[in-house]
């Protein structure tokens, strides 16, 4: 092991991408510039990253979250229907009260109570979080589709006003919501990699006896977590209502694919432990720009999901051949075959 880390650090390609979502940046300019030879007239212009970049901070928060539940050996497949409620509850109070700041944070606060009995009930009843999170889904979703009665709410009056200015508006061309989704990115992976919460889901997903063993509170942490997660989908559902001016009940359903494509193209292990909070920016650049790029380059869109997995397997490998070749098990058939 000794001396392949000291191959490595004296291979500056290596080196350079071994640096925290460096191979998955590289996947990104290659689509680039692809999308440039077979869209030019679209993809040497602006105006299509400045769309791509209004429509993914929805999908990109959620998934900087989901990166943490998945550092923590967990799943959340919840998140639509939080994205869906904390949408009706923002624009059900604009409409009817307007309100517009206490919309803001009567949405965020639904979004993180309903993060809490998340993780209550994948804490305290024990059902694992991936069948836990799934019967929230339904059990969320169908409580929103209740309390709005299947209809649909628009609020395009709210455009002009200072909170759509704030977190919907334009610098210039520049979507202001990029940059608050940027902005978490940043807060994320502070939390993950130089905040105590972050080396405690570090520990969890890593070897949860050790975790035990260190004095981490394994159910006060989860539950933590599961409330974060809550919090930056409702987030998101209100991004995605300031930016669409709509509610509609399967606001979120879109994206549940997509985000959790996004967090394993970016590298995030899918067996807990490790995390990459820059690879799941450039994974969710990356879901966005294949479905922005096809459209441009005039390929029918039922070719998107098989194109998204298609950089899914390859960045997936990629990933894990960065970090030892071993792991991918025909790399390491043909470096034992070139040894002979």
């Amino acid at each position: 092991m000794a001396h392949a880390d000291k191959r490595a650090s004296s291979n500056p390609i290596a080196a350079f991408f071994k640096i925290e979502g460096t191979p998955i940046a590289f996947v990104f300019l290659l689509l680039v510039l692809l999308f440039m030879l077979t869209a030019p007239r679209a993809f040497m212009g602006f105006r299509v990253y400045m769309s791509f970049m209004a429509n993914v901070p929805p999908p990109m928060i959620i998934a900087l979250g989901l990166t943490l539940v998945v550092v923590a050996g967990e799943m959340d497949l919840s998140f639509p229907s939080i994205v869906a409620f904390a949408s009706y509850v923002f624009c059900a109070l604009y409409q009817n009260y307007d309100m517009t700041w206490l919309a803001l944070v009567a949405a965020l606060a639904t979004g993180t109570v309903m993060g809490f009995v998340n993780g209550l009930v994948v804490t305290k009843l024990g059902i694992p979080s991936l069948i836990a999170t799934l019967a929230m889904l339904f059990l969320w979703g169908g409580l929103v589709t209740v309390v709005s009665n299947g209809a649909s709410l628009a609020i395009p009056d709210i455009e002009g006003t200072l909170i759509h200015g704030v977190f919907a508006g334009r610098v210039g061309v520049f979507p202001v919501q990029f940059l608050w989704a940027l902005g978490v990115a940043g807060l994320v992976w502070m939390v993950l990699n130089r905040h105590r919460f972050g080396e405690s889901l570090l520990f969890i997903g890593d070897n949860l006896k050790v975790a035990k063993v260190v004095g981490i509170s394994i159910d006060r942490e989860k539950i933590k977590l599961f409330t974060l997660m809550g919090l930056l989908s409702a987030f998101a559902g209100v991004l995605l209502t300031l930016e669409t001016t709509t509610y509609f009940s399967q606001a979120g359903m879109g994206y549940l694919l997509t985000v959790v494509a996004a967090v394993f193209i970016g590298g995030t292990s899918i067996f807990g432990g490790a995390g990459k909070v820059v690879g799941t920016v450039f994974g969710s650049l990356i879901v966005a720009i294949i479905e922005a790029g096809l459209v441009a380059s005039g390929v029918a869109g039922f070719w998107t999901r098989f194109f998204i997995g298609l950089v899914f397997i390859v960045s997936v490998t990629m990933n894990a051949a960065i970090e030892d070749p071993d792991k991918v098990p025909l790399l390491k058939d043909l470096r034992s075959r070139a040894r002979r």
